[in-house]
């Protein structure tokens, strides 16, 4: 008779505290702190070489921290009942045995957690493989290995889910259905951490934001915070008349600089003092609006002086 996972607890949380990983000299991650809350999507967002994946390995018990703790429900999860049920993980999508199966592969694991065939059937039309379920996975294309992955993640119906770049390989449909799934997933009350160097899913994606550079906390909010306390504040304004309009922002000490088109980039203020600057001195606008970031923006900004791998210019 084939077994079928128990009912979930309540999902735990993750919480990390003073987390250090060291390599000789070099040092991964360095006196993290955060959480990721039951219920929320949170996103761990930094540059290559951060310490993310140290991070998620460190959860996973598959890397040792040199000092400092990272616990699910306040517990390591060697120290968890059942860690494969815990929690779910996609850390490498190929790392599968090229002449395997879907079915086989997912069965193996299944198995070794004391699951069975029919939650592999399960897995398998969730994450749309019922079709290639026969099929070794030497042939799948990286998108199809990705939702392989976290077919393989979620076998044990799980609490908490630790993605790493999950959405990588995916096509537009298949990014947004991961999308979907991580909604519904935390909608049900389970913790979901993930990376992604997708700016603009991630903005559409995660409640909750990790910022992380060279292993260091760069901030940790809702993503709305974020983007709201980290957009620099700045008006774009358009007019026939910008000359005009430069001297008498430059009279009321107004911070401003040329934009593409006969436009300028004012900042320090807000649209409705520019207009009534404006109106006073009898200059038209064809254009007042505030310039809103995207989270790349901010993100970039952020990160600039923590980012390794950067290219220049010929």
């Amino acid at each position: 008779m084939p077994i079928t996972p128990p009912p979930r607890a309540r999902a735990a949380g993750i919480r990390a505290q003073g987390l250090t990983k060291r390599y000789g000299t070099a040092t991964a991650v360095d006196d993290l702190s955060f959480t990721a809350a039951p219920g929320v999507i949170t996103g761990f967002l930094g540059p290559n070489g951060a310490g993310k994946s140290t991070t998620m390995r460190m959860l996973l018990g598959l890397t040792r921290p040199t000092k400092g703790s990272i616990t699910i429900g306040g517990k390591h999860i060697s120290e968890l009942a059942d860690p494969s049920r815990a929690v779910g993980a996609l850390l490498d999508a190929r790392a599968v045995h090229p002449h395997r199966t879907a079915f086989d592969h997912l069965l193996a694991i299944a198995q070794t957690a004391g699951l069975g065939r029919e939650r592999v059937g399960q897995v398998l039309d969730l994450v749309g493989l019922s079709g290639s379920a026969t099929r070794r996975a030497g042939e799948f294309s990286l998108g199809m290995n990705q939702r392989l992955g976290i077919a393989t993640a979620l076998l044990g119906d799980p609490g908490v889910l630790v993605l790493d770049e999950p959405l990588n390989g995916l096509d537009p449909e298949g990014i947004r259905w991961m999308r979907t799934l991580m909604r519904d997933l935390a909608g049900q009350g389970r913790t979901i951490l993930f990376s992604s160097h997708l700016m603009s899913e991630m903005e559409l994606t995660a409640d909750d934001l990790v910022v992380v550079g060279r292993g260091r906390l760069i901030a940790e909010s809702s993503l709305e915070d974020f983007v709201r306390v980290h957009t620099s504040h700045a008006v774009t304004v358009r007019s026939m008349e910008l000359n005009e309009l430069a001297r008498a922002l430059g009279r009321h000490g107004i911070a401003f600089e040329p934009a593409p088109g006969p436009s300028l980039l004012v900042t320090g203020t807000d649209p409705g003092t520019i207009g009534k600057i404006a109106a006073a001195q009898g200059i038209a606008l064809e254009e007042l609006a505030r310039v809103r970031e995207s989270l790349e923006d901010v993100f970039l900004r952020l990160t600039h002086d923590v980012t390794e791998h950067e290219g220049h210019a010929a």
